[in-house]
């Protein structure tokens, strides 16, 4: 069975198919987040430190980290800011990360800091960042999230994105580094543009499950790119990508109608044992206005205290979140 395991300094996270859902917080990211990009540029940390305490609250599995706050010189700016974030989240919350930057010197600035097994987010098929970005997961010994896209683009053939997803694979292995440390992003394309997207990523879930059996992940809220309710939307496509073999997904944990569909589906796959973690987080159930589950409250860590415990549980070719 797959098994990629991620970790902090004292919590351990395992990604795999007999596992529950693997949440990955998507807010500490400027993308589209001019005022969090100002702030973060500033060395304002305000927001960042509200969002990793809200999404860890709200039953984050992970958390993403980027500090891609603009596209001139990022050589030059966003490894120290990435390093400076990470270690602000870190130290708040016991929560495993994972470091998302295109940018191979801020990627090793920030694994050299990192606590634990980070998750390295991300590498494409491009040869250029194949020889920058591997030999440092094989270095730091730690898991990477292999996007399925290359010099050509992202193709809108799944075969195409089948094969590229394939070629990491093949290239990790040439480079020592293990099928269950490559978590593949077959890239959800918008349902509004794409009509039959969705059934493109259930039929190449099923083929990176059965073929390569590797975990995977994907920006979810891609699928209701450009169209109204899109949590509605979000919500119902949980279910259905893990019923296809998903693993993993960087999403809002801070929506209630989408956690709800998390936790249901775990609970249907049989990932939470007993209905545990359903009972645990709405044994005291009172409807919302909107009529959604109002979860219990999940503690973490404040700010400057030790973390502790154990649980389970703006990219580039990613389009805008919500």
């Amino acid at each position: 069975m797959t098994r990629t395991i991620v970790a902090s300094a004292t919590r351990e996270i395992v990604i795999g198919f007999d596992q529950p859902f693997c949440v990955i917080g998507e807010r500490i990211n400027p993308t589209g987040r001019k005022k969090l990009a100002a702030e973060m540029v500033a060395g304002n940390f305000e927001t960042v430190i509200r969002d990793a305490l809200e999404q860890a609250a709200c039953g984050a599995t992970m958390l993403d980290i980027n500090a891609g706050v603009t596209s001139v010189n990022p050589n030059e700016t966003e490894p120290g800011l990435l390093v400076q974030t990470l270690e602000i989240v870190q130290n708040l919350v016991d929560l495993p990360l994972a470091i998302d930057s295109s940018v191979s010197a801020a990627i090793e600035a920030a694994l050299k800091v990192a606590k634990g097994r980070p998750l390295v987010n991300s590498v494409t098929g491009e040869e250029e960042k194949l020889e920058a970005i591997l030999p440092l997961v094989k270095k730091y010994n730690v898991p990477v999230v292999a996007i399925s896209n290359d010099e050509t683009g992202i193709s809108m053939d799944p075969d195409v994105r089948f094969a590229v997803a394939k070629k990491i694979v093949e290239r990790c292995a040439d480079f020592g580094i293990p099928a269950h440390d490559v978590v593949v992003d077959p890239l959800v394309m918008p349902i509004g543009a794409l009509g039959d997207a969705g059934r493109q990523v259930f039929a190449l879930l099923r083929r990176l499950r059965e073929e390569l059996k590797v975990n995977t992940t994907c920006g979810l809220s891609n699928i209701s790119f450009g169209l109204p309710h899109r949590h509605g939307i979000n919500a119902a496509f949980i279910p259905m990508v893990i019923g296809a073999g998903m693993t993993s997904a960087i999403m809002n944990p801070v929506r209630p109608q989408e956690m709800e569909a998390v936790r249901g589906a775990n609970v249907l796959n049989g990932t939470d044992e007993h209905c545990t973690n359903w009972i645990k987080t709405y044994k005291d159930y009172k409807p919302s206005e909107g009529g959604h589950a109002v979860a219990a409250p999940v503690a973490v860590n404040a700010p400057g205290e030790a973390a502790g415990g154990r649980r389970r549980g703006g990219r580039e070719a990613r389009m805008a979140r919500g």
